[in-house]
This record gives C-alpha cells, structure tokens and sequence, in this order.
C-alpha cells in the first residue's frame, strides 16, 4: 500500500521540480533583458518565472488554443515564459511594489 502511495507522488514531484527549474531559467533570462536592477534574489526569480509561466501560457492559449500538446516539453513554452515573465516584472515595476522602493517618490521635510 505504501509503495503504490509513493509511486503515484512521482509524476507530481517531477512537474514541480520542472516547473520551479523553468520558473528559474525564465525568470532569470527576463531579469537580464530587462534593463536596471532588481532586488529579488533566487526565490523572486524562481517566483517570477513561474508567474510568468502562467501569464504566458494564458496568452499563448488565447493567440493559439491548444495547438501544442500539452504533455510534452516545447521551446514555444519556454519563449512564453521568458515574455511572461518579461510582462510581469513589467508590471511590478510600474505599480512601484518592488522590494526596497517606497511608493512615496518626493519627501516633504518639515524642517
């Protein structure tokens, strides 16, 4: 019983180490085209590229609805993930929610 327990884990442990070695390469790939620097370190990047995962399989789904299989590993998902991520960290960076950058940009001194 236990053993028939833990054979059914794999497929699920083997989708999240891909998702969160993807997740790393997209994310730091989107973090050197995009220009400045970034104050996330590898958990932010691991966390962007999965985000930016998603966004960019949801866009690819609504330009090509399920033309790819989605079982398999492709360099089209791969290229979604990297401008999904790109958007994201587009869009953390102009709602001013980075770590370290108050939303606040002028200081007013009382003295």
């Amino acid at each position: 019983m236990g053993a028939r327990l833990l054979g059914s884990c794999q497929p699920m442990l083997a989708f999240i180490v891909m998702l969160i070695v993807v997740g790393l390469i997209a994310g730091a790939i989107a973090r050197l085209l995009m220009p400045g620097r970034d104050p996330i370190g590898l958990l932010g990047t691991i966390l962007l590229g999965v985000a930016g995962s998603f966004v960019g399989g949801f866009l690819e789904n609504l330009l090509f609805y399920h033309r790819l299989a989605p079982h398999r590993f492709h360099l089209a998902g791969i290229i979604g993930s990297i401008i999904g991520a790109f958007l994201v960290l587009l869009l953390l960076r102009a709602s001013g929610h980075e770590r370290g950058r108050s939303r606040r940009r002028y200081r007013r001194s009382w003295i």
